[in-house]
């Protein structure tokens, strides 16, 4: 088996190197697929500086992936070689656990994260199990696809199971998840408000399709949306005025967080209770959810924002990544 190319962390926080890897043989029922992109996340940043303690190195990054398939293991199904795909956060799953047959396989206990203890996007070749192994739709740019596999999924599927085109839908935080969020919830028919911290993305946020624009600093003003909004989605990891944020749901609303906030949040229960409100949170998606993501993305024309890189500059990508100066979503361009 012919080594591939990588860009390697040897350690948490180091720099990228380029080395040569061994994938090892090919399993029965694996796809691999040359990277033609891949999407850099926040989640990279995360598991290369070690910030959730699961990191594993000598680590390949990496998990918006678009690229050919070049091969196939005998038992893998429904992918064909020369087929355009994409892989996200998750590589594997066992297939025959209660979470994998009831259809929510990102809940598989021994699902395997495509970062964690396995080789990512950064190279010229990665593997997944042909079910996580995702078919891009025809209308779908390949250049611009990877970060809606996981920044896409992650924000559509709460919007598909809570939010209603008759809803008032508020998305907190105009990132890399929060500008796909309004997107994803104005081609919903919902109507939408951006709250973002930052007034140098007002315009953008109503550009992305929202109907209102809230300063997510601005505390009295958003009292003043009290009993307002069927659901907040909540796509940033800072913390917030929450009490006010939570008042500003209607009866029977919900907030619902996808960002990683890294501090307790403080809960009245007495504000949830008299409108029967509800806090919940969610990860990605299991293979059908993106799929269905997808799909939505080709017939609405919605793609992410994205600055490209080339793959050989990828310090230089993490550097702006964490710098914050991305807008929205930094992709790789494979230069091996």
């Amino acid at each position: 088996m012919p080594k591939v190319a990588a860009w390697v962390a040897s350690n948490p926080k180091s720099k990228f190197t380029k080395q040569e890897i061994d994938l090892g043989p090919l399993g029965q029922e694996e796809v691999e697929v040359a990277v033609e992109y891949c999407g850099v996340c926040h989640s990279d940043l995360s598991v290369l500086n070690n910030d959730w303690g699961n990191s594993k190195y000598p680590a390949v990054l990496g998990h918006e992936i678009t690229g050919e398939v070049v091969a196939i293991g005998p038992a893998a199904k429904g992918i064909k070689v020369g087929q355009k795909v994409g892989i996200g956060w998750t590589s594997k799953s066992c297939m025959h656990c209660r979470q994998c047959m009831s259809g929510n396989h990102n809940f598989c206990p021994e699902s395997v994260a495509t970062i964690i203890g396995h080789t990512g996007g950064f190279a010229s070749r990665v593997r997944a199990h042909w079910a996580w192994t995702m078919p891009i739709p025809e209308k779908l740019p390949l250049a611009e696809t990877g970060p809606l596999l996981c920044g896409g999924v992650t924000v559509f599927n709460p919007l598909a199971t809570y939010a209603k085109p008759t809803g008032r839908v508020g998305i907190v935080g105009i990132g890399g998840l929060g500008h796909l969020a309004v997107k994803f919830a104005a081609a919903f028919g919902c109507e939408v408000t951006a709250f973002t911290s930052s007034e140098s993305k007002f315009k953008e946020a109503r550009d992305f399709g929202a109907h209102n624009v809230v300063s997510s600093k601005d505390s009295s003003a958003i009292q003043k949306l009290a009993g307002v909004f069927d659901l907040l989605l909540v796509t940033v990891n800072v913390p917030l005025d929450w009490s006010s944020l939570i008042a500003a749901l209607a009866p029977k609303g919900r907030i619902h967080f996808v960002g990683v906030v890294t501090e307790d949040i403080p809960v009245n229960i007495f504000p949830l209770l008299v409108a029967q409100r509800s806090i919940s949170s969610s990860p990605i998606g299991p293979p059908i959810a993106i799929a269905n993501m997808l799909d939505f993305a080709s017939w609405h024309n919605i793609t992410p924002k994205t600055e490209h890189f080339p793959m050989s500059q990828i310090n230089k990508a993490f550097e702006h990544l964490e710098a914050g100066k991305a807008r929205y979503r930094i992709v790789l361009d494979a230069d091996f």
